[in-house]
C-alpha cells in the first residue's frame, strides 16, 4: 500500500499518508512476501485501470495465493477501503450550497424570507433521524471504534500536535491503531441478537449524540438570533420494530428504553457533577437569588465546606434527585452514587426547571458571563431534546398480524365470531364503534394465543415505558402493509386494551401513540391518498388527528423498488407525497412524511440534502424524518463531526424545502411532471419484464449473486426473507439490493430507467428536466452514481457462476444492454461525456476504489465457485465473508 499510483491517492494526502502506514503494518505483522504479493496485485491493478501501456490483462497475481495469503490480502484491502473512507470523511467530497442553517438562512434572505419566518417555522418543525437495525452494516464495532480513534488522532496532526495528551507519539499513536485493526477479527463469530444491536445503536447514541446536538444547537442560536426549540430530535427503530423479526418482544422493548433511558441520566448525572466542581461561587463575594437559595436549603447538603457557596448544594441536591431518579427507572445505583438522599424527578421537566433557576441566578449576577452558553446551557438543552428517553422508540408490526389479534380479541369477547370474513366497509364500522367507548375487549383470565400474547404484552410494556419515562418515550405505531383504513383503526383498537387509546366523557378521542401507516409497494403507493381520505373521512379519526395538530404516513423506498424498480419507486413515491399533501391540507390538518430510505439508491439511499430538496412542494413542511441503518450510522453518525455535518444539512435541507421559492414555471412543471408519468410506465414495464415475468430469473438471481452466501453473515438478528418462500416477492429489500450490489451490477439502482429513457422521443424536454427540475437531477445524480460504480465486464464473471449458461446469457444480455442504454443516456440528457464528470470530487473517490474491488470480486468469484462445488475447508467460507465485507466498505453504500 505504499505506491502512489492514482491521481486520487496524490490528491488526498490523508490516504497516502495512512495507506503507507498501513503497509509497514502489513510488512511487519504479515510478512515480506505478504507485503509484496499485495502491493503486485495492488500496483497491476491500478495501472490496468489508468490503461498503463504493457499493464498485463490476465497476470493479477492472484492465483498465486494460498488460502491463508487470500484471507490476509482480502483484509488488507478492506483496511485500504476502510482507511480512504476515513480519510474521505475528513476532508468531505462536496460541500452544497444552503448546507448549514446559516446558509439556508442568508439563501433565504435573498428570496426575502425573514429571521423572524423561519423561527416561526421552526416553532411547530420536528426533524428526526430515525436509527434502525436493518443489518447492512458488515463491520465490528470494534473495527469502527478503531477507525473513530485514528480519526481523532488525525485531528491532533492537523493542529499541528506532535503528541497526544497522555504524551504518546501522535504518527505512532496512528501506526498502533492501525496495526491493532491488523490484528482485529473483522468478522462476528456470533449472530447478534437484539439486545447487541440495541447497545451498538445506544453507545452511538451516547457517544455522538448526546454531545452533537447540544453543540449544533448553540450554533444555530447563534444563526437565528435566538434560542430555538428543539426541533431536531432522536428516534430509534431497534427494540420496537417486530415486522418479520420473532425476535423482538416486550422484554427487549422494556430492555431498549430502560438502556437508552438509562444513558440519558447519568450523561445529566456527569454533566451536574462537572458544574458543582466549576461553579465555586460564594455567597460572601456575589448576591444569591432567593430561588436558588431554596434549592440549595432544600438539598440536604450540610457540608460546612460548601456553607457559603449555594449553588454547589443547588447542585448537590439536584444530584441527588437525579441519582434517585436513575434508580426508580432504571433499577440500580448510578456509576457515582449520591451521599445524599432526594426524591426521584417526576419526568425531565422538572429537572429542567431546576437547572434553569441555577441558570437564571447566574445570569443576574454581573454580566451573566456564568450563564451565557457554556456546560450548563448545553446541558438544559440536553435535558430538552432528550428528555429521560434519550431516543424517541418506534413499534412497528405487520398489518398482518394486526388483523388475527384483532380477529381472535373481537371472538373471545363474543363480539363478532369471523372479523377476518368482514368486507372493509363492515371492518371499519365495527372498529369504528369499538373506538367510540373506552370499554376494553380483553379479560385478565382470558386465555390468547402465542401470537396475540405476545402483540399485547407489547402494548402493555409501552404502556410502562411512557409510564416511567414519559411519553415522548413512545410516540408512533408504524403499519408495515398497510392497505386499507381498518389497518390504521386496529391498532387503535389495541393500543386502547393498555390504555393509550380512550375517549374522553365527551366523546374526544386521545391517544398518546399515533397510528402511522407505511405504504410501501407501487399499490400501495397509488392508493395511499384514497386510504388517507377515508381514515379522515371518519369524525372520530378526523378529531385525533386535530387533536394532536398533525398526522404521520410513512413511505417506503425499499420495496417499492423491489416492486416497481428504480424510476417508478421514485415518482410514485414523489406523487403519493403530493396527493397526500392535497389531502392533508383539506382536511386542515400537518402532513409529516416519515421517509423510510436505505443507504443505497436502490433503497432510497444518496445525498439527504438532495433528497429533501426534491420533495414536492408543500410535503416538508417543516416536519420530516428518516430512517438511518446499516453502514449509513456509522457514515453519517460514527463521530462527533460526522454527525454535526449530517443533522445540520437534514435541518437546512427541511428549511430550504419548505420557504425557498419554487424557480420553475408552473407550465413547465405540468409538462416535467407528464414527461415523468411517461418515463415511469415505460421502466415499470421494462423492469416488471425482467424481474418478475423472465422465466428463470429468480434461479438466475440466486446463482449469480451472493445472496445465499450473504445469509451466512451475522449482521443482523433479522432474517433475511419474511417467509420461508425464495420468491423475490417475498424477499427483503436489503439481501436483494445488497447481493446486486456484490455483483457489482446494482441493479435496483438503475434497471429500466435507461431504456425509458431511451425510448423517450423528446430528448430535449429530458435535457431541460436535467437542467431545471430538482427533483430529476436527484434521480440522475444517484443513478449515475451507482452506474459509475457497478462494472459490467466484473458482472460477466459472477454470470459464469449460473448453471444454465444459454438462460446466464440471455438475461445477462438484458442487463447489460440496459446498463449501456442508462448510461447513454443519462450522459445525453446531462451533457457529460463521462459519468461523473460534473462530480470530479466523487468521481476520484470511485476511481480510488475500483482497482481495489476487482480483485475482492474476483477472489469472491473463485471462492464461491469451489464452496458451491463441495469444498469443505472453512476457510473458503470465511473468506467469502472476508470478501463480502471488504466489497461493501469499499462501495460504501451498497446495502
Amino acid at each position: 500500500m505504499n505506491g502512489q499510483n492514482t491521481q486520487a491517492i496524490s490528491q488526498n494526502p490523508d490516504i497516502r499518508f495512512l495507506g503507507k502506514m498501513l503497509g509497514d503494518v502489513i510488512r511487519a505483522y504479515g510478512g515480506e512476501q505478504l507485503f509484496r504479493q499485495t502491493e503486485y496485485i495492488r500496483s497491476t491493478s491500478v495501472d490496468r485501470f489508468r490503461q498503463i501501456e504493457g499493464a498485463d490483462s490476465s497476470d493479477r497475481g492472484l492465483g498465486a495465493l494460498s488460502l491463508d495469503d487470500t484471507l490476509n490480502f482480502v483484509r488488507g484491502f478492506m483496511l485500504f477501503s476502510l482507511l480512504a473512507n476515513l480519510a474521505e470523511d475528513r476532508q468531505g467530497l462536496a460541500h452544497e450550497d444552503g448546507a448549514t442553517v446559516a446558509e439556508a438562512c442568508a439563501r433565504l434572505a435573498v428570496e426575502g424570507v425573514s429571521l423572524t419566518q423561519i423561527r416561526e417555522l421552526l416553532s411547530h418543525s420536528l426533524i428526526v433521524p430515525v436509527l434502525t437495525a436493518h443489518p447492512t452494516e458488515v463491520r465490528r464495532k470494534s473495527i469502527i471504534d478503531h477507525k473513530n480513534r485514528i480519526a481523532r488522532l488525525m485531528t491532533l496532526r492537523d493542529q499541528g500536535q506532535k503528541v497526544t495528551e497522555d504524551g504518546d507519539d501522535v504518527d505512532a499513536a496512528i501506526y498502533r491503531q492501525i496495526a491493532l485493526l491488523w490484528q482485529t477479527r473483522p468478522l462476528r463469530r456470533e449472530k447478534l441478537f437484539v439486545a447487541d444491536e440495541i447497545e451498538n445503536a445506544r453507545a452511538t447514541m451516547q457517544e455522538v449524540f448526546l454531545t452533537a446536538l447540544p453543540k449544533l444547537y448553540a450554533g444555530w442560536e447563534k444563526a437565528l438570533g435566538s434560542r430555538p426549540p428543539g426541533f431536531v430530535r432522536l428516534g430509534s427503530w431497534i427494540g420496537g420494530d417486530r415486522d418479520g423479526n420473532p425476535f423482538v418482544d416486550a422484554e427487549t422493548l422494556q430492555y431498549a428504553v430502560a438502556r437508552n433511558g438509562g444513558t440519558a441520566i447519568r450523561h445529566y448525572l456527569e454533566g451536574i457533577h462537572s458544574l458543582g466542581a466549576e461553579i465555586s461561587i460564594s455567597s460572601f463575594m456575589s448576591d444569591t437569588p432567593e430561588a436558588v437559595l431554596a434549592l440549595a436549603q432544600s438539598s440536604g447538603d450540610s457540608a460546612p465546606s460548601r456553607a457559603d457557596e449555594p449553588y454547589r448544594r443547588a447542585l448537590s441536591g439536584i444530584y441527588a434527585r437525579l441519582a434517585a431518579t436513575h434508580i426508580k427507572l432504571v433499577g440500580d445505583q448510578p456509576p457515582r452514587p449520591s451521599k445524599l438522599s432526594g426524591a426521584a424527578y417526576s419526568g425531565p421537566d422538572a429537572l429542567r426547571k431546576d437547572l434553569v433557576t441555577v441558570a437564571s441566578g447566574l445570569a443576574s449576577d454581573g454580566d451573566g458571563a456564568y450563564s451565557s452558553g457554556g456546560a450548563l446551557s448545553r446541558l438544559i438543552r440536553s435535558v430538552e431534546i432528550f428528555g429521560f428517553h434519550l431516543a424517541t422508540l418506534d413499534l412497528r408490526q405487520n398489518s398482518d398480524v394486526h388483523e388475527r389479534v384483532i380477529a381472535e380479541l373481537f371472538r373471545t369477547a363474543r363480539v363478532v365470531p369471523h372479523y377476518l370474513k368482514l368486507d372493509e366497509a363492515a371492518r371499519v364500522d365495527l372498529l369504528v364503534a369499538e373506538l367510540s367507548h373506552n370499554r376494553p375487549l380483553t379479560g385478565v383470565w382470558t386465555q390468547y394465543s402465542e401470537e396475540t400474547a405476545k402483540e399485547l404484552a407489547i402494548i402493555r410494556a409501552a404502556a410502562k415505558a411512557q409510564g416511567d419515562f414519559g411519553c415522548a418515550a413512545i410516540t408512533t405505531y408504524n403499519i408495515s402493509k398497510t392497505t386499507s383504513v381498518s389497518d390504521m383503526l386496529e391498532v387503535y383498537v389495541l393500543l386502547k386494551q393498555a390504555g393509550l387509546y380512550h375517549v374522553d366523557d365527551d366523546g374526544t378521542p386521545q391517544a398518546t401513540i399515533m397510528s402511522v401507516p407505511l405504504f410501501e409497494t407501487i399499490a400501495d403507493l397509488q392508493g395511499a391518498p384514497d386510504t388517507m381520505r377515508a381514515f379522515f373521512d371518519i369524525p372520530l379519526m378526523r378529531k385525533l388527528a386535530q387533536a394532536r395538530g398533525h398526522q404521520e404516513v410513512m413511505i417506503g423506498y425499499s420495496d417499492s423498488n423491489k416492486d416497481g424498480g428504480y424510476l417508478s419507486s421514485t415518482w410514485e413515491l414523489y406523487e403519493a407525497s403530493s396527493a397526500l399533501a392535497g389531502i392533508f391540507a383539506d382536511a386542515n390538518i400537518a402532513m409529516q412524511l416519515f421517509h423510510g430510505r436505505g443507504g443505497a439508491v436502490g433503497r432510497g439511499g444518496g445525498s439527504a440534502f438532495g433528497a429533501i430538496l426534491a420533495q414536492p412542494k408543500g410535503t416538508v413542511q417543516g416536519r420530516i424524518r428518516i430512517t438511518e441503518q446499516g453502514e449509513v450510522i456509522a457514515a453519517k453518525y460514527g463521530t462527533v463531526d460526522n454527525a454535526v455535518t449530517s443533522l445540520e444539512t437534514m435541518a437546512s435541507a427541511a428549511i430550504l424545502a419548505t420557504l425557498s421559492s419554487d424557480p420553475i414555471a408552473d407550465a413547465d412543471v405540468v409538462r416535467f411532471k407528464a414527461a415523468m408519468a411517461q418515463l415511469s410506465a415505460s421502466a415499470f414495464q421494462h423492469y416488471r419484464g425482467l424481474v418478475y415475468d423472465t422465466p428463470d430469473f429468480r434461479t438466475f438471481f440466486r446463482q449469480m449473486t451472493p445472496i445465499n452466501e450473504i445469509a451466512t453473515l451475522k449482521i443482523g438478528s433479522r432474517p433475511s426473507s419474511r417467509t420461508a418462500s425464495d420468491a423475490i416477492e417475498d424477499l427483503r429489500a436489503i439481501p436483494w439490493v445488497f447481493s446486486w450490489a456484490q455483483a457489482r451490477v446494482m441493479l435496483p439502482g438503475w434497471y429500466g430507467t435507461g431504456q425509458a429513457l431511451a425510448d423517450f422521443a423528446d430528448k430535449g424536454l429530458l435535457r431541460a428536466m436535467a437542467g431545471e427540475w430538482s427533483y430529476f437531477q436527484t434521480i440522475l445524480a444517484n443513478m449515475e452514481m451507482v452506474l459509475a460504480k457497478s462494472d459490467m465486464a466484473i458482472a460477466t464473471h459472477y454470470a459464469g457462476l449460473v448453471e444454465d449458461q444459454a438462460m446466464a446469457t440471455d438475461i445477462f444480455g438484458r442487463i447489460k444492454g440496459g446498463w449501456q442504454a442508462s448510461r447513454d443516456s443519462l450522459l445525453d440528457a446531462t451533457g457529460q461525456s463521462h459519468l461523473l464528470e460534473a462530480n470530479p470530487a466523487l468521481h476520484n473517490s470511485i476511481r480510488l476504489r475500483l482497482p481495489y474491488i476487482e480483485p475482492l470480486n474476483l477472489l469472491q468469484i473463485e471462492l464461491m465457485k469451489r464452496h458451491r462445488a463441495g469444498e469443505v475447508d472453512e476457510r473458503i467460507g470465511e473468506g467469502i465473508q472476508l470478501t463480502i465485507n471488504a466489497i461493501a466498505t469499499a462501495l460504501r453504500n451498497s446495502g
